[in-house]
């Protein structure tokens, strides 16, 4: 029910927030008023070699000397500073959202393929793991996530997608890659943190759905040393693709193909070479297989991917552009914000959308 959005440049040209904002209202029907969120990549060119920490703070005169410690046993802290805002009146604040430039220390994890963002992603996992009052919700270079929750009734505060933009003055914000979420709540939409988009490091993840398989998706990807604190879907996602593309080295393709895989009569159908692929894959992932009706749209600094469940049971609606590719739950979101798009598609179920960013 949620609606869900993404935009990219393919040559990188910026976008300011006000047509993501535009966008994702123009979908206030798949929302509830409970939270909505944003994420953007290129928007922190004068700290682009340090990894962007935002973090909420509960308490934040009692919590951030707790987080600058642990940081700093890990790294360098450049610079750190509370994230700019401007109150809006439908929104009740319950945090202090606040962002780090941080660099790791790659010497402090010897023997890793990937040191920096092995340190991060443990620092991420520790901090969120523990009832220190932090959580951080994005983690990579030159990218970061904006989001907030509400409550509806008497009492409660506005959670849509104009609240959550202007509180964050999205407009300000200038990125190549933009996802978009707004939700329709269905447990907890007090914590800021539950809403998507959900980030670690590289990777961002909004998802329209629900997935039957949350728990052994959990499971399998915990497995592996992620702890999953928020218990939502796209916190598992997000962890999920970062587990098969860096550190297993799949494709994102072949990502894809796993978390979504063919049914088995699809596969008896397809040449030989091709079935023996795809069975390797299910027998390989079949803990990571996502089932139950989504929409997810991810991203990373090179790429906007967009996929479905094989049933496409959630809405997927692309749209092209010259350099500039949609992927929203609807095509008024699309023409909101590009009312001149040049093609407008609806991919088959199972039928992923890549979309690169040129070198």
């Amino acid at each position: 029910m949620c609606g869900i959005f993404g935009v990219m440049d393919k040559r990188r040209q910026m976008m300011d927030g006000s047509g993501i904002r535009e966008a994702l209202s123009m979908m206030n029907e798949r929302g509830s008023g409970e939270g909505a969120g944003y994420v953007a990549y290129g928007i922190y060119p004068d700290y682009r070699d340090c990894y962007a920490l935002h973090v909420f703070f509960d308490k934040a005169c009692e919590s951030k000397a707790v987080i600058d410690a642990t940081l700093e046993q890990w790294g360098t802290i450049e610079h750190d500073e509370a994230i700019p805002t401007c109150d809006q009146p439908n929104l009740r604040v319950n945090c202090t959202p606040w962002r780090y430039f941080f660099k790791p220390d790659a010497s402090l994890a010897p023997g890793s393929a990937s040191p920096e963002k092995d340190i991060v992603t443990n620092l991420v996992m520790q901090i969120n793991a523990s009832a220190n009052g932090a959580e951080v919700v994005s983690s990579g270079k030159n990218v970061g996530v904006f989001k907030a929750g509400g409550s509806r009734g008497p009492g409660g505060s506005g959670g849509w997608p104009e609240d959550v933009a202007d509180y964050y003055r999205i407009q300000d914000y200038e990125g190549y890659i933009w996802l978009a979420h707004n939700r329709y709540a269905t447990n907890r939409p007090e914590l800021w943190e539950r809403p998507d988009p959900f980030n670690l490091h590289d990777w961002s993840v909004v998802e329209n759905g629900k997935t039957t398989t949350y728990g052994a998706n959990r499971r399998y990807v915990e497995s592996f040393g992620y702890n999953c604190s928020t218990g939502t879907d796209s916190e598992v996602i997000a962890y999920l693709i970062d587990l098969l593309v860096r550190k297993h080295g799949l494709d994102i393709s072949l990502a894809i193909r796993a978390l979504a895989p063919p049914y088995w009569e699809e596969i008896d159908r397809m040449p030989e070479a091709e079935q023996n692929l795809n069975r390797a894959l299910r027998f390989a992932y079949g803990s990571a297989t996502m089932n139950g009706p989504f929409t997810v749209v991810a991203a990373n600094p090179d790429m906007m991917v967009g996929f479905t469940d094989r049933g496409k049971l959630r809405p997927m609606v692309v749209g092209e552009c010259g350099d500039r590719l949609y992927i929203a739950s609807e095509e008024a979101a699309i023409r909101a914000m590009e009312s001149g798009v040049e093609s407008i598609a609806r991919p088959a179920a199972g039928e992923p959308v890549i979309g690169r960013v040129a070198p």
